[in-house]
């Protein structure tokens, strides 16, 4: 049996994001037995996941827990070890277990980080790349291939899609909150995720945006949708004035709430049939999930996105578009394009379950 080591610990959407690469790993290495190393937020999003065997958790910034995570898999020989994070704790790791064959980044002799030649496609748009700040962001920009592209080329596999497999105790949560809001297939849920914490205040759509879409759809489906409003600690206050907003129009609504668990959140939004998200978490759970997704994008680039055939992207038309900028011009995502995609994928929906 081969031993495959994955490191990625950051960021939850990026760690949900690379589980495409298990069904290639698994045809590449039949009976393959993989472990992964990662974050211990983010542990929930791959444990459950039938194509790994193993999950070890790194705190990338701590000596002690770095020590650790070496002597557990040291004695272990690795057939491929895929290191695809830039922290200096996470290519401590990589270089110091014994491998046939490594993928990623890694620490030289002298101490320096560096990236295998097989994932420049990868480290070349970041922070390590070996051609320069300003070039890394070029390439980001003009890049036109999704993440699970990227990394099923340079891992020499097929691109696969992620999963996510929610415990049974997020699924009863889900279920309880679906029989106390009476959600059922005759009202189509729309889910409202439209913040993106306070760090990418442009990569949200402003509240009065958000709720004259839900208007717009209300008033195209003559009132056959309801509106569950997603989000996490850093949305409470702005989604407490969505809600204000949708009472204001009259606009059928429930709270899912800002402090669910990480699973308890998944589960909500798989409860959407379609889902409207910022470039955030909750644009990746959707994609693992299935749920149909519109997202919406100004300063982050649409294209390393990957749907699957199960949503639209409504993008900036600005100059600045894909900067990059906390601060960029999002006056071209308007509730009237938006609405345009959330019909569509409504119907799409509907069709599916018809």
């Amino acid at each position: 049996m081969k031993n495959l080591l994955i490191l990625k610990t950051a960021a939850l959407g990026d760690v949900l994001r690379t589980t495409s690469i298990l069904p290639g790993l698994h045809e590449r290495y039949p009976g393959a037995n993989v472990t992964w190393v990662t974050a211990h937020g983010a542990v929930p999003l791959v444990r459950t996941h039938p194509l790994v065997r193993t999950v070890v958790e790194l705190e990338p910034d701590s000596e002690e827990s770095v020590r650790t995570t070496i002597a557990r898999l040291s004695p272990t020989l690795w057939a491929r070890v895929i290191s695809l994070d830039d922290e200096l704790g996470v290519a401590r790791v990589a270089s110091g277990v014994t491998s046939r064959r490594l993928s990623g980044a890694y620490l030289r002799p002298d101490g320096s980080l560096a990236y295998t030649p097989d994932t420049a496609p990868w480290f070349d748009m970041g922070l390590l790349s070996v051609h320069g700040k300003a070039s890394a962001d070029a390439r980001k920009i003009q890049n036109r291939q999704s993440h699970p592209e990227i990394h099923a080329d340079m891992l020499g596999v097929r691109m696969g899609k992620p999963a996510l497999h929610l415990t049974p105790e997020s699924r009863e949560f889900a279920g309880g909150f679906a029989g106390r809001h009476r959600l059922d297939a005759r009202r189509p849920v729309v889910g409202l995720n439209t913040g993106a914490g306070d760090r990418w205040t442009s990569k949200q759509l402003d509240v009065e945006r958000t709720v004259e879409v839900a208007r717009r759809v209300h008033e195209a489906r003559d009132g056959r949708a309801l509106f569950l409003v997603l989000g996490g600690p850093a949305e409470t206050e702005r989604n407490e004035q969505i809600i204000a907003g949708l009472v204001r129009a009259e606009l059928p609504h429930c709270d899912g709430g800002t402090g669910n668990s990480l699973l308890e959140f998944a589960a909500l939004v798989g409860l959407c049939d379609t889902l409207l998200s910022s470039d955030s978490l909750a644009l990746h759970l959707a994609v693992a999930l299935g749920t149909r997704v519109v997202a919406f994008f100004a300063p982050t680039s649409a294209a390393e996105i990957e749907l699957y055939g199960r949503g639209e992207k409504v993008v900036s038309t600005a100059p600045d578009a894909c900067s990059y900028r906390r601060d960029a011009d999002t006056s071209s995502l308007t509730p009237q394009r938006i609405c345009a995609s959330l019909l569509e994928q409504i119907a799409a929906a509907e069709g599916e379950r018809a």
